[in-house]
């Protein structure tokens, strides 16, 4: 049976390479060796994987060592495809991952891509990179796969088996091998794509879609705002309609929904077409954490609160409930914003690591929860569950008398907050 080799032990990574070393010999590599480090310990800080689930990998081993790769026959890509700061496609990651595993390839051998990537990506940008570094031929003495990660951080009920996996190879003959592969440890089943371009293409198009309805209930959100209508309500009744799709505003950050789009805009461009429907909901969505901290501070000044030099607490730095991924949160754009008005806003999120946070963004978390009675006022950003079991009344108490409280996730009960999306 063919050695594996996952190449990335991040979010995606690790629940596959886990699944992987349940059943047969896996090597988890990571170019980072403090996360090698903590998962031979049987600890992953992430969160995806339980110490018992990772104990139950037997045939799993770790390794930051590129020479241990050459042991593999299938290379599984996990790692990061990030946009830069003009919202271009970042493939560094990919290209550099993709030149160690060429180092390491040898005739016969199978690279298989799980990171989002616009359609061609994989043929067009990985493909020469192997065959460069390898000095093999691609589909003569080397050949490629296609499985979109469909990986939901902090999502304890859609797990890596009980997600349907959409499978893609080369030739015919790779395709099918791929697909087995993954129907090893898939119980929900897979697809088998036509091509590798068709399963590119999927992956990109399922946050793209989300991105987009999202971006209807935030512009909805920001009509009914002015319209002194409450959008839950106005969801609310509208839901009862059995065919209404339940989508809610908000944030819209983290390593997928707020990226995918962009690969896909950008290679429309390449090739000629300019999308508008895409880019106009990705322009909504990033304009939501402004509109957060605007509302605040319109809202303190109604309540007599005083704006500069006045302490704000911000409730969550994640980019959803219940996962310490601070990954592309938007939450810290709604920080930058309020520190705009010359605020003094402090951030507190029990799931972070505030090193992490730090490191990140510059941002200096509280390491423990804030005292009550000081702050003029609250942004409840994120719906982590110790909020919740807070309540209306113990998030209330950190603030001063009078003090305004914004439910950005509408999770506090109608007319608990100020203000809410």
């Amino acid at each position: 049976m063919k050695k594996i080799a996952i190449v990335g032990l991040g979010y995606v990574g690790l629940p596959l390479a886990v699944e992987f070393g349940k059943r047969r010999a896996t090597i988890g590599f990571d170019i980072n060796q403090t996360r090698v480090n903590e998962l031979q310990l049987g600890k992953d800080h992430t969160l995806e994987c339980t110490p018992e689930e990772l104990k139950s990998a037997v045939h799993l081993s770790y390794s930051a060592d590129l020479q241990e790769l050459q042991q593999a026959q299938i290379f599984i890509l996990t790692v990061p495809t990030p946009v830069d700061q003009a919202n271009r496609p970042d493939l560094t990651p990919l290209v550099k991952a993709s030149e160690a595993v060429g180092k390491a390839l040898k005739v016969g051998d199978i690279v298989v891509y799980e990171s989002t990537v616009y359609p061609g990506a994989t043929e067009e940008v990985c493909v020469p990179v192997l065959e460069k570094f390898s000095g093999l031929k691609f589909n003569a003495d080397f050949f490629c796969g296609y499985s979109p990660e469909r990986i939901n951080p902090g999502d304890k009920e859609h797990r890596l088996p009980t997600i349907k996996k959409v499978t893609s190879g080369s030739t015919l003959a790779v395709a099918e091998e791929v697909d087995q592969l993954y129907k090893q440890i898939i119980t929900a089943g897979t697809h088998k794509a036509s091509c590798i371009k068709v399963a590119e293409a999927a992956k990109v198009i399922e946050n793209t879609q989300r991105d987009v309805n999202i971006a209807l209930m935030n512009e909805l959100s920001l009509i009914f705002n002015k319209l002194g209508i409450d959008t839950l309500e106005v969801l609310q009744a509208a839901g009862t309609k059995w065919n209404f799709l339940p989508f809610r505003p908000g944030l819209v950050g983290g390593h997928c929904i707020g990226v995918d789009p962009y690969y896909l805009t950008h290679k429309a461009q390449e090739v000629g077409y300019h999308p508008e429907v895409i880019l106009a909901g990705r322009r909504i969505n990033d304009s939501m954490a402004s509109h957060v901290a605007d509302e605040t501070i319109k809202l303190m000044l109604r309540k007599g609160q005083p704006v500069l030099g006045s302490k704000v607490l911000v409730l969550g730095l994640t980019f959803k409930e219940n996962c310490p991924d601070v990954r592309n949160t938007k939450v810290v754009d709604i920080v930058k914003a309020l520190r705009g008005y010359n605020t003094q806003v402090d951030v507190y999120d029990p799931w972070i690591d505030v090193a992490e946070a730090q490191h990140e963004y510059g941002l200096a978390c509280l390491s423990e929860a804030p005292s009550q009675g000081q702050y003029a006022a609250i942004v409840l950003a994120v719906g982590h569950r110790q909020f919740l079991a807070m309540g209306e009344l113990g998030i209330k108490a950190f603030g001063q008398p009078g003090a305004v409280l914004y439910d950005v996730k509408s999770i506090l009960p109608m007319g608990a907050a100020d203000g809410r999306l």
